[in-house]
């Protein structure tokens, strides 16, 4: 699993809840390995036929 990947996306989850002043970080940062995992490996997704 990429840790530079997995940390962009917990960095870009607390910028969103920063910005929307509501919520709470704990879901992005336990969830951002899941979400990882499912976009790279369960996930076919073709960027030109989304």
């Amino acid at each position: 699993m990429s840790n530079l990947s997995v940390n962009a996306i917990r960095f870009l989850g607390i910028d969103a809840i920063n910005k929307a002043n509501s919520g709470h970080p704990g879901v992005v940062m336990g969830a951002a390995p899941m979400a990882y995992s499912l976009f790279t490996k369960q996930l076919h997704i073709n960027p030109a036929q989304p």
